[in-house]
């Protein structure tokens, strides 16, 4: 870095911004989380545990901090802010929300603050969607889908497995709230236009038994899926939220990660299942490892990807985002953000 280095300036980027700059690209925000993947599967960034704030007065609520680092052609470094706040739904408003903040390869000043909600949202079902094709690469691609939870991520799921080329003729909706159900079951209707039969199931074992791609997109704390036999036509499960799945259904599935130190801690149902048989034998690879060839799960097994999220998809969509808007002349700069320069006043 040159001696006369100046810093860069700071810009707002609002949700609005934000899904103007993804709106319509699935193909292309997949692309990129895919080889964002392979980045990280090379060795390219960084990215250390996330820290969970957690509230003794209100322990169904935590905020997060994913701090990372994207090498190859992303280049930037930066921090996502999230919290979920499951009460929330109740009141009207999402569970999450989020920031997230880009800084500055070389002087590591923040060059920008993005709402990131519709960041996460959307690495999260591009993810899914990549996981998909790669995981169902070996055969047709299954035509019955079932969501087990329905907010904003399953949405998001849906739409990206729309946005790149998957259709459905039956599509599956479980959840505990009835009222939840019914309105994504409407969302899939009108979304569908009719192309494929929505179903609300009354349980969750007849969702399963009847999907051959499973969403598992909940806020559920501990596991609540407990019969491996509810698997026993091998689906494909993105198994998104995580804490699903009892350690039996884990044990008895190819299992597949992104990242086995990220996803095997906090007591996922990875890790619970990891503390129950003392090894980590069961966790078969990393997505980058199907990616890449180095693995090809098996047909005659469920299969079972379970991504903690990492924060370096979050920077690489961020920004992608970033450069979208600058390049549109649209960025928001806060002038004299950065006040104090002279070192000696």
């Amino acid at each position: 870095m040159a001696d006369s280095a100046s810093p860069p300036s700071f810009a707002v980027i609002s949700g609005a911004q934000v899904h103007r700059a993804l709106q319509d690209r699935h193909r292309e925000v997949v692309d990129l989380v895919e080889a964002t993947y392979r980045t990280h599967g090379a060795g390219d960034t960084v990215n250390p545990p996330s820290y969970f704030l957690t509230f003794p007065d209100r322990p169904s609520s935590r905020i997060i901090a994913l701090p990372a680092s994207v090498g190859g052609e992303v280049r930037v470094d930066g921090i996502k802010w999230i919290s979920s706040f499951p009460e929330n739904v109740a009141a009207g408003i999402p569970r999450a929300s989020a920031v997230l903040i880009l800084n500055d390869r070389d002087t590591g000043y923040p060059l920008a603050c993005l709402e990131s909600s519709i960041i996460s949202a959307t690495r999260t079902a591009a993810s899914a969607a990549l996981a998909a094709d790669r995981l169902t690469a070996g055969g047709a691609r299954p035509r019955r889908i079932g969501f087990f939870g329905v907010g904003l991520i399953a949405r998001y799921i849906h739409s990206y497995l729309a946005g790149t080329d998957w259709s459905f003729d039956e599509l599956g909706v479980f959840d505990l709230s009835v009222e939840h159900a019914q309105g994504f079951a409407d969302y899939l209707t009108r979304a569908e236009d009719g192309d494929g039969r929505v179903t609300v199931h009354a349980d969750a074992e007849e969702l399963i038994r009847g999907s051959d791609l499973v969403v598992f997109a909940t806020t559920a704390g501990v596991p609540h899926v407990t019969d491996p036999d509810w698997f026993s036509h091998n689906p494909v499960v993105l198994h998104i939220s995580l804490r699903d799945l009892s350690p039996e259904v884990v044990l008895g599935a190819t299992n597949i990660v992104d990242d086995v130190e990220h996803c095997l801690k906090a007591n996922t149902s990875l890790h619970l299942a990891e503390q129950q048989v003392g090894d980590r034998g069961f966790v078969h690879g990393t997505l980058d490892d199907v990616l890449t060839g180095r693995l090809v799960p098996p047909a005659d097994r469920p299969v079972v990807f379970s991504p903690f999220g990492l924060g370096v998809l979050d920077l690489a969509v961020g920004k992608h985002v970033y450069d979208t808007v600058l390049g549109a002349g649209e960025l928001a700069v806060v002038d004299d953000f950065f006040h104090e320069l002279r070192r000696y006043g």
